[in-house]
């Protein structure tokens, strides 16, 4: 049957996701999907532990977040001692919002900006510890439109490698995040993973790596899994959503099962960011999402 086919199922795939959210020891997915706060909020409810208990009681083993860091210290305690108990790993926040919009940040090396950028990693080395994190995603900012590429791509590579020399002493990564052009983050300096490869080998840090986001690449060149091949040595995150709408697998162009199996037969271990919105409201789009992963990764829920 067609991927479309079998997305369109919904009622059948709505009434397994029913049975799986009653129950309390469903089957891991075969990768570590990692929802964020609110995508099961109809479901679990608001209280923010509540919606980790209810993921971990589905098969899900990650969950990102990302303005964990702008979280008060309590909360990001309670939180990480709710994931630890869970057996919830944490994936991305997001460490450099101070320079990643609306800046020739990276494009530049202007010294505000770099002062800027490292106190954002300090910040974050601090809430990497108290949530149990490795990975943090930073935006390389905007381009300079009257600057050779080449010449911002060398001042990125050196603010790279100063954000490098913060990370490395804990063990922590940041995973550059390239945005497509096209649809929704126009005239940013990263956007394509070749790119961002690139800027990985001139930087040689086991700190600074590729976050693959699926939906933003297939937007901005496609030829997805070929990509993913090439890129494979410096990738250390990736995150999905389908296009066109950015919601759950299954509801636009991306077929999904492949992209996951092909993920899954290199012996991924990392986490797969679920960055995307529901395509219903309500309860029933919750459970929708709930059900496309099962049908996308091929694992049952029992």
């Amino acid at each position: 049957m067609a991927w479309g086919a079998a997305a369109a199922t919904q009622g059948a795939l709505l009434a397994a996701a029913a049975q799986a959210a009653g129950a309390s020891t469903a089957r891991p997915f075969r990768l570590a999907y990692a929802p964020h706060f609110g995508m099961f909020a109809r479901v679990a409810g608001a209280d923010l532990v509540r919606q980790l208990e209810w993921a971990a009681d589905q098969g899900f083993t990650a969950w990102e977040d990302n303005g964990m860091a702008g979280r008060s210290v309590e909360e990001q305690i309670q939180l990480a001692r709710a994931m630890e108990r869970l057996g919830i790993r944490m994936g991305v926040f997001v460490a450099n919002f101070g320079t990643a919009f609306g800046k020739r940040s990276f494009s530049t090396a202007a010294p505000e900006h770099v002062e800027s950028f490292l106190a954002d990693l300090a910040k974050s080395v601090e809430v990497a510890k108290r949530v149990r994190a490795t990975w943090m995603t930073i935006v390389l900012g905007d381009r300079d439109p009257r600057v050779e590429l080449d010449f911002q791509h060398s001042c990125a590579i050196e603010m790279l490698k100063r954000g490098a020399k913060v990370f490395e002493p804990h063990g922590l990564v940041m995973v550059m995040e390239p945005l497509n052009p096209w649809r929704d983050h126009a005239g940013m300096l990263l956007a394509k993973v070749p790119q961002a490869h690139m800027l990985c080998k001139a930087v040689d840090s086991p700190s600074v790596k590729i976050l693959f986001d699926v939906y933003h690449q297939q937007i901005a060149e496609g030829n997805l899994i070929p990509n993913i091949d090439r890129a494979w040595d410096e990738i250390a995150y990736f995150q999905v959503g389908d296009t066109p709408g950015r919601n759950e697998p299954g509801t636009g162009e991306i077929h999904y099962p492949n992209v996951f199996r092909h993920i899954h037969g290199k012996g991924f271990g990392g986490i797969v960011g679920m960055e995307h919105g529901n395509s219903m409201g309500g309860l029933e789009g919750d459970l929708a999402v709930l059900a496309a992963y099962r049908a996308a990764d091929g694992s049952s829920a029992g």
